[in-house]
């Protein structure tokens, strides 16, 4: 069983009603998959459903100045905030490429001038963890070496704060299915980058084998496919922009599926 505060940092389905104390839906559970194999889907079944998302962030009211600060922080601060921090750059309008991939690395190299810092929190990979909680330790035990290691340096004072920031993610559909395997290579490169992060990206902290949407589709529909839920499952989505990874799905689906036709006509013609 997936447990649903930790990996849902926070999600809104749009058309909904959610909890009116917290302002959020949360979808439940999921439960694992059960040992006897479920029965065919019909075909109608069978189509997977294109849905869209965009992040609503929100201030927690916390801010850091120091880097002792940063450490308590982060220590109180609530997993949907971690996650924004990490993956939240990803559907943020940005005019150029930023040196580091989360924010807190960025906050220490442009406002605490701790490159040494930086770098090391610049390294972290999200997708690594398998909880924000272990995320979360692993932020603070490279925080207090660095506090251990520069003693007096930890209370200097930032030029600017950081805000620690919640996120929510708004869910929508599109009016668009994929009807067969077969058309994901068409499909995909008209899919939005937000799209491409609900289905990619988020789809992580919410299926019971953290496993992408499309992956988990198309092992659903038969065997067959998980040669290509293995590569596409092999894809490190954090050092990528969603663009780039749009255009690796494409690459590997027609790849896959312009493999099968070549080898059922080499089939057909023995």
């Amino acid at each position: 069983m997936i447990d649903d505060e930790r990996l849902y940092p926070g999600r809104e389905e749009a058309g909904t009603e959610g909890d009116p104390a917290q302002g959020v839906t949360r979808k439940p559970c999921l439960p694992e998959a059960p040992a006897k194999k479920a029965p065919p889907k019909k075909d109608s079944d069978r189509s997977f459903m294109i849905r869209d998302c965009e992040l609503v962030i929100q201030a927690t009211g916390r801010r850091a100045l120091t880097l002792r600060e940063l450490r308590e922080g982060l220590a109180y601060v609530s997993g949907a905030s971690i996650y924004y921090h990490f993956w939240g750059r990803f559907l943020r309008p940005t005019y150029n490429e930023p040196e580091y991939n989360n924010d807190f690395a960025s906050w220490a190299h442009l406002h605490l001038n701790d490159k040494e810092l930086a770098e090391r929190l610049s390294v972290i990979n999200p997708a690594d963890f398998s909880s924000l909680e272990t995320l979360r330790q692993e932020l603070i035990d490279i925080i207090e070496m660095r506090i251990d290691e520069t003693h007096d340096f930890s209370w200097n004072r930032a030029d600017q704060q950081f805000h620690f920031i919640l996120t929510k993610i708004i869910i929508f559909g599109t009016g668009q299915r994929v009807e067969t395997p077969e058309d994901l290579p068409k499909i995909l490169p008209q899919l939005s980058p937000s799209s491409i992060f609900y289905h990619f990206i988020d789809a992580r902290r919410r299926t019971p084998n953290c496993s992408d949407d499309f992956s988990a589709w198309l092992s659903d529909l038969s065997d067959e496919y998980a040669p290509l839920c293995e590569t596409i499952q092999a894809i490190d989505p954090y050092f990528s922009s969603l663009t780039e990874l749009r255009e690796e799905l494409t690459r590997m689906t027609g790849d896959f599926f312009a493999a099968g036709r070549l080898t059922e006509r080499n089939a057909a013609n023995a």
